[in-house]
């Protein structure tokens, strides 16, 4: 596998937290590193085809948007872990989903704009998979960190 080298670390560095809103933003980006725009598209996308980079978006905040949020749980067979994880990733307002081992063995966050969506859909993906222990855990109280990793 391909190693990392302190270039892409210094592209990882400067676009996780603070990315140019601007026009040509992997311009900016070359510019403050001595690259040229090539390199650094060249080298993001590199990044992105061996997994280091997910994706590159934006970040919002839910209630400030008049959108509600919540993070669900679930416990599903493993016959039906492919087809309920087809199904809750077909709801646009799944941003996350994940396997954990735990009873409540997949967990995902849900964004819609009422609560009362959130259960309608709940309800629907039971019915459609089955899987009837579907938690829906809204907070109470939102601890935001930055998750900056200094590379």
């Amino acid at each position: 596998m391909q190693q990392t080298d302190d270039v892409d670390k210094k592209i990882l560095n400067r676009i996780q937290s603070d990315f140019p809103l601007t026009a040509r933003p992997f311009l900016a980006v070359s510019k403050e590193l001595n690259l040229t725009e090539e390199e650094v598209i060249q080298r993001i996308r590199n990044l992105k085809k061996r997994g280091i980079i997910r994706r590159i978006g934006g970040n919002c905040v839910p209630g400030k948007l008049g959108y509600v949020s919540t993070l669900c749980a679930a416990k599903v067979p493993e016959e039906k872990m492919e087809i309920f994880a087809e199904t809750v990733n077909q709801y646009s307002g799944v941003t996350h989903n994940y396997q954990r081992e735990n009873a409540f063995n997949v967990w995902f966050t849900f964004i819609a704009p009422s609560m009362e969506e959130i259960e309608q859909n709940l309800k629907k993906i039971s019915a459609d998979t089955g899987v009837k222990d579907i938690l829906n855990l809204p907070a109470t109280k939102v601890f935001k960190i930055k998750a900056q990793f200094d590379l």
